[in-house]
């Protein structure tokens, strides 16, 4: 079985390739590649009669996950330049999502429309996502407070703050990952917004922790961000590993996302 170690934006993958063998892991053999081999996710390309590919993913703590859009821009750079297209259809579950080159190496993600509905994040009640209540530090004074919550295939709490770098995120992160107000736990975001077209972002993934990069978090910031007024549609999203170029496209709600792929080794097992 062919493996690849890759990375977007710095976001670090183990990818098996499972089209011609199965790959059916237990959650300490995930956590156990992700450790040797230094990966955020570990993932498998199976066939699909319907598209390209299926794709499975895991977190580097060993449960399955639906989404995670970095990934999937490194796994369609694998596909395109396989196949030799110009764009190839991944099925993940949380859908089809398109992956096209975009030049000069970049590859672009179709994350589809985003989820806004309390149910979809889910939350565990219903209250106004643009800003749920979720309080860090002293109850009548708290330092973080109030995120905006949307889904990107995966569920998302997005804080804005006047600077990302005065907040201990990895203190601050598994307190929010696993609120009692996210049943099936949230990522992280902490997102300064810069200009209307700037974002900063740091995000704490949920199953994984502090990431370089975060594909459906730099979405997540960015949907936020635009619909609370504090950007445009369309922004550069700078991430600890590198940049992605969000754009919330107004003529269909789809949300796409384009950055580098770093192949950095590729073996047989």
């Amino acid at each position: 079985m062919k493996v690849w170690k890759m990375n977007g934006a710095g976001n670090a993958f183990a990818i098996f390739d499972a089209r011609d063998r199965q790959f059916a892991p237990d959650a300490e053999r995930i956590r156990a590649i992700a450790e040797q081999m230094k990966a955020d996710q570990v993932m498998s390309i199976e066939r699909d009669t319907m598209v390209d590919s299926f794709l499975r993913i895991w977190n580097s703590s060993g449960e399955e996950v639906d989404a995670c859009g970095n990934g999937t821009r490194a796994v369609a750079h694998l596909l395109l330049a396989e196949a030799d297209k110009d764009e190839v259809k991944i099925r993940t579950n949380a859908g089809v999502l398109k992956g096209q080159k975009a030049g000069n190496g970049l590859v672009t993600i179709d994350m589809g429309s985003p989820l806004m509905g309390w149910e979809d994040i889910p939350l565990s009640e219903k209250m106004d996502v643009r800003g749920v209540d979720v309080r860090i530090g002293p109850m009548d004074k708290p330092y973080l407070s109030k995120p905006a919550v949307v889904s990107m295939g995966n569920p998302h709490a997005v804080f804005f703050v006047d600077d990302v770098d005065k907040y201990d995120i990895p203190q601050i992160g598994p307190l929010v990952e696993w609120h009692p107000l996210f049943p099936e736990g949230v990522n992280v975001g902490f997102a300064q917004v810069i200009d209307p077209e700037t974002i900063r972002l740091r995000v704490w993934e949920r199953g994984a922790g502090l990431t370089k990069a975060c594909g459906t978090g730099a979405c997540a910031a960015l949907v936020c961000a635009a619909r609370a007024g504090k950007t445009e549609r369309r922004a550069k999203l700078i991430l600890d590993g590198g940049e992605l170029i969000i754009d919330w496209r107004e003529s269909d709600d789809h949300v796409l996302m384009t950055g580098p792929v770093e192949l950095e080794m590729s073996f047989e097992v």
